[in-house]
């Protein structure tokens, strides 16, 4: 009987999913109580609030007189918009009455704000959600998303006569039925892996059930003798490191005279529903290193681990010291945490209680689909990711011009629902690996094992792994670390080659034997430098190498690797 009824439990959930997103609206409803009856209790919040409304209030009726008399911009102490808000940044915004409805707005989201923290006795992990869904909403009625009240799309309208909203409504009626029938956005076509994308010379080497690994022609006439590992997460094709051959961090790496080896994961569906995170670590990790140790024999190798990867890669290379295993020269982590107790905005979407919503969603199908992923993440950033794409092609009705970056995040992949459940639980929610609480083949690891140089590089935008959640990694270990961090998000920001404009990064050594020194006094004591970190880390590389040999041969079919097929390899079109 309880099994019957767990299944209806399970069924009713999987359902409910379908029509909240995947979002668990008992977790939305706890963050409300707990917030709401708190300032219920807080009179002298309320009172703090209220007066704030008021001061507001005058400050924004100054600032409306004073324009539409004066057109003094300046008046009252209207707060501006923040930096990073382009919503407001066309020149029209400064006309009246447009930049009325700006302040106005900016007013109620300041307010909106002040009410929804710092109320005394809600949970940080609540307050953090309830503040996050009131700016959802206030980003949903922002005047820059109507036609009246955004200068911009309403002078836009006028010359056209209405026709680029006829445009933007041909447009979504195309995203409707693309979306419908499972095709990716317009104007991915124009990117095809393995020839346009993903097309660095290469063999596939080695094959299990989870990965595909290729190993990089060379482009030199001799090579660090240390071969390059790269552990992409299996929640994104390996080939974001491997692009157009402009900004292909693979490409960039054989050039400057490393042999690569790079894995390609394989993209689940349904009958990997019991696959774990030990699974990945073993076929994955341990059977590439197996395999480079081969076809490269005696060399130690340099291990680089991307996102999620890099947690993988720090698991793996915390249990081989553990055991002994000294195959690895140094560990590279590209925004990759191992610590997460302050795993930043992905916390308001992982709680018991979302996790037990997405685990009865992933009973149903034996993954996590690449749409529910997607979704968490465009909500982090709604502006850039929903509105503005909204107003840019529904509105404006033009089409944003498809780059290969945008090409590769419209090739999604799967979570297996076992390995999705014990990273969450074990890794996110419980800490286990930044505790020493994670178990490997039946005993616990610790990464302060790792006595190979880290070389670890954060995003100063990142909205998946917060570039001082990376930064813990210095607290974790006892060996050289060398932190990078870098202009740009999760992803802009590692792929960023030389010669991109506009990009800078910190870069300082810490010594394992050597004083603590916290993220902010980091920031502080470290200039920025222009430029991309990739030469940074390729020096870093080699001054640990010795002399330059002779390139390996692609694959080693004489002890079971031979060359199985040409890169990208077979597992990236799943």
């Amino acid at each position: 009987m309880i099994g019957s009824t767990s299944a209806i439990d399970r069924v009713f959930h999987y359902a409910l999913a379908k029509q909240t997103g995947g979002v668990s609206p008992a977790a939305l409803m706890l963050c409300y109580m707990d917030w709401a009856l708190h300032l219920s209790m807080a009179p002298g919040t309320r009172l703090q609030l209220g007066w704030k409304f008021f001061t507001d209030a005058v400050a924004l009726q100054r600032y409306t007189l004073a324009t539409m008399t004066s057109g003094d911009l300046s008046a009252g102490d209207c707060p501006p918009p923040a930096k990073a808000d382009r919503r407001f940044a066309h020149e029209d915004w400064q006309r009246f009455p447009f930049n009325v409805m700006q302040q106005s707005f900016l007013v109620w989201e300041n307010l909106w704000d002040a009410a929804t923290t710092n109320v005394h006795g809600v949970s940080k992990e609540h307050e953090q959600a309830v503040n996050f869904l009131a700016r959802q909403m206030l980003d949903m009625v922002a005047p820059s998303n109507f036609i009246a009240t955004n200068p911009e799309l309403l002078d836009k309208t006028t010359r056209e006569g209405g026709f680029n909203l006829m445009r933007g409504a041909m447009n979504l009626l195309e995203d409707k039925q693309r979306n419908a029938a499972g095709l990716p956005p317009a104007g991915v076509e124009e990117f095809k892996v393995g020839k346009t994308l993903a097309v660095t010379p290469g063999k596939v080497v080695a094959r299990t059930r989870l990965m595909e690994l290729i190993q990089y022609s060379p482009t030199t006439g001799k090579v660090h003798p240390n071969p390059v590992l790269i552990v992409p997460a299996w929640i994104m094709k390996y080939y974001i490191l491997d692009l157009s051959a402009k900004n292909s961090l693979i490409k960039y790496m054989v050039d400057q005279g490393f042999t690569v080896f790079a894995i390609s994961w394989k993209n689940p569906d349904e009958s990997y529903a019991d696959t774990g995170m030990d699974d990945y670590r073993r076929l994955g990790i341990m059977e590439a290193l197996k395999a480079i140790s081969q076809i490269v024999p005696n060399r130690k190798v340099h291990a680089l681990g991307y996102c999620l990867g890099g947690t993988l890669l720090s698991i793996a290379a915390a249990a081989m010291a553990r055991d002994g295993d000294d195959r690895l020269k140094s560990m590279t982590l590209l925004a990759a945490q191992t610590d997460f107790s302050q795993p930043g905005e992905l916390e308001l979407f992982v709680n018991e209680s979302q996790l037990a919503f997405l685990e009865d969603m992933m009973e149903e199908r034996g993954y996590l689909s690449s749409a529910q992923m997607a979704g968490a993440f465009q909500l982090l950033r709604s502006n850039d990711l929903i509105w503005s794409h909204m107003i840019h092609d529904y509105m404006l009705g033009e089409r944003t011009s498809m780059m290969d970056l945008m090409a590769w995040n419209a090739d999604p992949t799967r979570m297996p629902a076992r390995m999705h459940s014990e990273y969450l639980r074990d890794i996110f929610m419980g800490n286990q690996l930044a505790e020493g609480r994670f178990h490997v083949d039946g005993r616990s690891i610790a990464l302060r094992d790792i006595t190979a140089p880290i070389f670890v590089v954060g995003t100063e935008t990142d909205h998946v792994a917060p570039w001082r959640s990376v930064y813990q990694i210095n607290v974790l270990s006892d060996t050289d670390v060398t932190f990078v961090l870098t202009s740009g998000g999760h992803n802009a920001g590692i792929v960023s080659e030389p010669g991109r404009k506009h990009r800078h990064y910190r870069i300082a050594t810490s010594r394992h034997d050597t004083p603590y020194v916290g993220p902010e006094t980091w920031h502080r004591t470290n200039p920025p430098k222009d430029g991309s970190w990739w030469p940074e880390w390729a020096k870093w590389l080699r001054a640990g190498s010795n002399e330059a040999v002779q390139p390996p041969k692609l694959g080693a079919p004489n002890v079971g690797y031979p060359a199985l097929c040409d890169a990208p390899g077979t597992y990236v079109f799943e």
